[in-house]
Formats: C-alpha cells, structure tokens, sequence
C-alpha cells in the first residue's frame, strides 16, 4: 500500500489557496506520525515556518473552556441545567449552562458594544458584565443553533466564579499544564506566526492588526502549535482519566443540535463541533482569527485526526485540508490482525447466550468480545458499535451502550439450565424466526 502524500496535499492547498504559511500534523492515538509547515510566518522577516511555530487558534479556545465546565460540573460545583442567572446574577437571561455549550443558548453572538469587529476595541470583562443589561435574546433558550462568542465570555466567567481562579489561570494549571501542552499560551510566544490578509488579486498580504482582547479570552484567545493541538485531540478521543473522565467526553461528543440543518453535515455537543465527511464523523473545533484560520478534528473509531493552522484571515479552507489528511491517513492503515485474546472464554453462565437469535423476524449475534457480551443486527455494517451488555444479577443485564441503551436484557431459562428465550427491552428473542403472539408452534 502507498504512503500517505500527506505532504503533497499541504503544499498543494498552501499554494492554490495562498496562504503566507500552512502548518499541519496527522496523529494516530498519541503519536504523531507526520508533522509539516510551509511557507512564511513572517513575511517582511522572511521567516520561514516550522511546527515548533504557534498560531492563533480562536475559537478553539472553546473547546479547553468547555472541559473547564465539564470538569466542575463532575466535581459537583454546578449542574449542566443550571440557569445562567444561577451563577451570574448581573445577567438578564437564563439560558442553561448546557444550551449555552451548545450554541442553544439564544444570546446574541457577540459582546455588547459598538461594532467591535470594526473598531477593534474589545470591552474589558468588567465592562462586559456590566453592560449584560443591554444584551439581547435572539431566540428562545433551545430553540435553533445560535453561534455567539459572548456565551463562551459567560462561561468563562461561570468557571472563575465557581472555581474561585480566572479562566486562563483554571485552564493553563488544570488542563494545559496536566497534559504537557506547554506551547498552548494565552497570547503569542515566539516563534510566533504574523497574521496577513493575503490580497485577491495580486500576489501580496496585507498585515493584520494583533488587537487586545482583553475581556474575551475565553471565546478564543489561546495560541498553539500543530504538536500540543494533536495531544488535545488525542484527548478529545482517548481523555486522560486524571484531566476528564471518558465517560465524561463521550457526553460532549454527543449530539445536541444541528448547526447545517440542511444537508446535516455539521452538529455540536457540548462545546465540540460534529463534521460528516462522507461516511465518517469527526470531531473538534476549528476556528478564525484575526490573520489565522485554524482546525482540530478526530475521528474518534480509529483516533486518527489532523490539525491545520495558517496564518490568514479568510480565503484558506483549513477543514477540507484536515479531512484530507485524516481520509489518507485512515486509508494506508487498512484493516488491523486479528490475534487471539488471553484468556477470551466466555464464562459458562455466558457461553449458552451466544449466538444467533431471531426477534421481529430480525437475525441478532450476541458474541462475547473484550470480556463483554455485545450484539449486533447480523445485517449490521462493519462500523456500526455493538450494543454491550453489564451484569445486574443472575440472567439479568443492562445494555450500557449502542442499541437499547438503558434497556433490560433478561435470560429465561429451562428446567435443566438451558437458555430458552432472552427477553431485550421487552422483546422475545428466540432461536428461530418466529411470528408474533403466543410461541406454541417453533417454526411455524
């Protein structure tokens, strides 16, 4: 199988879409097998970039913000369906905590003031807070996704009120400095790349201004390279139980809301952007700067993912690079060898379970995998999860995840021991197909 030409996809986007500088990484689990920049992170230095070269990553600042929340919430400091006024009482509008991680929030998208983006003079926290009386509610709490940087600001400032430490104190000595992310800074440290507005025609760039943001850090003001981003999203597939619990990232890859309603190619969970690409799923974040565009993403079944950094304001698509890279990548992998697991017997109570069994005229595979039994449709693609089963006492189960999560799976058996029928979220299941009612006739 032919490597990867990671490379050739980087250079090829840096120059048709001109971009001053572009630097991507590809990582499998937590390694990163290939690490490329090119072009210049300073164009009147003549500077060229490397990966050791950080960028401004916006709103994928968002990302460390949420895990903040996520991380009181499971210290038992606040609840997701906490009102937003619960925490902050200056404010005018109770979205919960939750819709507002999910852009359901309602509020409007940016900080109140006048024309922000146009005149560069972002408001102080303080200031933001105190002109909470004049933010307006755009929609109903949880009724359509919303974007709004001004959330973000509030759950900044949720997590420092809860917490008793600022937001960019809380993120750098509880997330970024647990997990080794020491080139994640809030603010540049060089080697640093400039921004630029690359001119449409002709082949010039226009610098950008590297405006204070003062009171909104939070929504997006960290700066990274291509190497910390790829343990972040290694994290975000395979969390450090020390940082997050897994189960706990598993809630915030979940689905809340669909951003393109459209077509359905973008959702959000809880503080993370959702992509379908294709037949796959990634997750992560992307973001746009002033003079940077920057992206995150992971497919969480293979851990496989990318990051992409430039240092323009527009014209540069950072996802279709990083989903290309993730596509190559995931491609020259091919199927995994398959090796006997130690000690893989089932224990005798579960060897009778397993099988084919029949229910609504359906074919299911209950199989023993990892130390767990699991199912699965026989007809089932590859890819879909199986649902897995725990033990809740003699021939009784919960299913824990995949279909009918939550629902009860009950054995029944015969005289001499035997599995007769297994009954799962109530249905019969049997060892031929039958038709509904009364089973008086096997096979009829």
């Amino acid at each position: 199988m032919r490597e990867p030409d990671f490379a050739g996809l980087l250079r090829r986007a840096q120059a048709e879409q001109r971009a001053p500088s572009v630097s991507a990484a590809v990582f499998s689990g937590r390694e990163v097998v290939w690490a490329e920049a090119v072009g210049l992170a300073d164009v009147d230095a003549g500077r060229e970039a490397t990966p050791e070269t950080q960028y401004p990553i916006a709103s994928i600042t968002k990302t460390f913000v949420a895990v903040s929340v996520l991380q009181l919430r499971d210290a038992g400091a606040l609840a997701l369906d906490d009102p937003l006024d619960r925490h902050l009482p200056e404010s005018p509008h109770g979205p919960s905590l939750r819709q507002l991680l999910a852009h359901l929030g309602g509020i409007q998208r940016e900080v109140p003031g006048e024309r922000v983006w146009e005149t560069l003079e972002f408001p102080s926290l303080e200031e933001v807070l105190a002109g909470l009386g004049d933010v307006s509610a755009e929609l109903d709490p949880g009724l359509a996704w919303h974007y709004s940087n001004l959330g973000f600001v509030l759950l900044g400032e949720v997590v420092a009120r809860v917490s008793g430490l600022a937001v960019d104190r809380y993120v750098r000595e509880r997330i970024l400095q647990p997990l080794g992310l020491a080139r994640t800074t809030w603010g540049s440290e060089e080697p640093a790349a400039r921004g630029y507005l690359t001119h449409p025609f002709a082949d010039s760039v226009m610098p950008e201004p590297v405006p204070a943001r003062r009171g909104t850090d939070a929504a997006g003001g960290l700066w990274s390279t291509t190497g910390d981003l790829a343990r972040w999203g290694a994290f975000l597939a395979d969390p450090d139980a020390s940082v997050l619990a897994p189960s706990t990232v598993d809630e915030m890859r979940t689905l809340q809301t669909m951003a393109e309603p459209q077509r359905w190619t973008l959702g959000w969970g809880l503080g993370l952007m959702l992509y379908r690409t294709g037949e796959r799923i990634l997750l992560g974040h992307d973001g746009a700067a002033i003079g940077g565009s920057s992206i995150v993403v992971v497919e969480p079944e293979s851990r496989v993912g990318a990051v992409v950094l430039a240092n323009t304001t527009s014209g540069f698509d950072q996802a279709t690079l990083a989903f290309e890279l993730v596509d190559a990548a995931i491609a020259a992998r091919g199927p995994e060898v398959w090796r006997p697991a130690a000690a893989a017997a089932p224990p005798p109570e579960i060897a009778p379970i397993l099988g084919r069994w029949w229910s609504e005229g359906v074919e299911f595979v209950f199989s023993w995998r990892d130390g767990r039994l699991e199912a699965r449709s026989a007809k089932a693609p590859s890819w879909r999860a199986p649902a897995v089963f725990e033990p809740a006492g003699p021939d009784r189960f919960r299913t824990v995840s995949g279909r009918e999560r939550g629902e009860w799976l009950e054995v029944e058996r015969g005289p001499r021991g035997s599995v007769a029928k297994l009954y799962w979220a109530s249905y019969p299941f049997t060892r031929d197909p039958r038709p509904f009612g009364p089973y008086a006739n096997p096979g009829v």
